[in-house]
């Protein structure tokens, strides 16, 4: 079963073509992982794996639309999923309407469990990168500064 998942919108102080730059290539993101968590991470511009604890997630992009739109498929993960990352020119000058599509295949049980908390942080992803782009610190645990 398909279960389909769309972020909030988010104004981000980006240009789109700023803002897909930073998320087109997968190495961008293994610099971003705290350092207090133990785990491997390995990336190339196409693809990103991180193991953690023995549990290993990979992703790939699947598809560039320069720009506009990153499509990103589950590589090995327990959980097939496919995420589209979208980079819109808003009328307001200098910003970017950045939101996320996520359709997982995942059960009904597991649907119940984990369909609000899937949507919460897709919708926690997009206000993150929001506070990012204005000079924010969002919330991060203590653990993690």
């Amino acid at each position: 079963m398909t279960a389909h998942y769309t972020s909030k919108h988010g104004l981000v102080s980006k240009m789109p073509e700023e803002l897909y730059m930073a998320f087109c290539d997968m190495r961008n993101f293994s610099s971003i992982m705290p350092g207090k968590i133990d785990a491997e991470i390995t990336a190339d511009y196409d693809n990103l794996s991180i193991t953690v604890q023995g549990f290993k997630i990979s992703v790939r992009v699947d598809d560039r639309v320069p720009y506009s739109i990153i499509r990103i498929g589950s590589g090995e993960s327990p959980i097939e999923f496919v995420g589209v990352l979208h980079f819109d020119r808003p009328e307001i000058p200098c910003k970017t309407d950045f939101w996320i599509e996520l359709d997982a295949n995942i059960n009904f049980m597991m649907k119940t469990i984990l369909g609000s908390k899937i949507q919460q942080a897709l919708d926690k992803a997009v206000d993150t990168l929001v506070d990012i782009s204005e000079g924010r610190m969002p919330n991060v645990p203590n653990d993690f500064v």
